[in-house]
């Protein structure tokens, strides 16, 4: 098979992980925000909600973690020669790596809410979401920009977004809680 088939087959994979990872972080949050509403919502919501789960970690997030490993792997040695001289793609496959443990942790989330264990409240879940979007920056850059060379500066930079995003984050659960409040308050 054509590199650039193998090229875009893999690209597509990761495509369709990272949005796995992303909604299926969101789906916690909803489950997990779920229980704080009465019955019978809490049970419909919960119910539906862990069957989303289900559906969208086995039927897209593990087959698109595999399609990226199978496709990546083929293309590293497929120009195995070159890549090993390529300080970023060390750096790139430390961050996959890191990706790799999120999805894990993702998977330990879902099997503790498919077992009725809430361990994470709704915030801690948004942080968590953000994670994803950090190990997304870092790859796509270092994947592009192809350089190490200024290493520090980049990191610095992913820092600074990262807490942006926390900031951000923060910012919307206050907006959440004074809205929350205000219907609570209203006749």
């Amino acid at each position: 098979m054509d590199f650039l088939y193998i090229k875009a087959l893999h690209i597509i994979f990761v495509v369709c992980w990272f949005a796995a990872l992303f909604y299926m972080v969101r789906l916690f949050i909803y489950t997990t925000e779920a229980q704080q509403k009465e019955e019978p919502a809490k049970k419909i919501l919960t119910e539906q909600l862990l069957i989303m789960q289900k559906k969208l970690w086995f039927i897209i997030g593990w087959p698109s973690l595999i399609g990226t490993f199978v496709f990546g792997w083929w293309m590293y040695f497929l120009n195995f020669s070159f890549y090993m001289t390529q300080p970023w793609m060390f750096l790139k496959l430390i961050f996959v790596g890191f990706l790799f443990v999120y999805h894990l942790g993702c998977h330990m989330i879902y099997k503790n809410q498919k077992a009725g264990m809430f361990k994470q409240s709704s915030f801690r879940l948004r942080l968590f979401n953000e994670l994803g979007t950090v190990f997304l920056v870092a790859i796509v850059f270092l994947v592009v920009v192809k350089s190490t060379g200024s290493l520090v500066w980049g990191m610095l930079g992913l820092f600074v977004f990262a807490g942006l995003l926390m900031i951000f984050v923060r910012v919307y659960k206050n907006m959440r809680e004074k809205d929350s409040k205000k219907d609570s308050i209203e006749p």
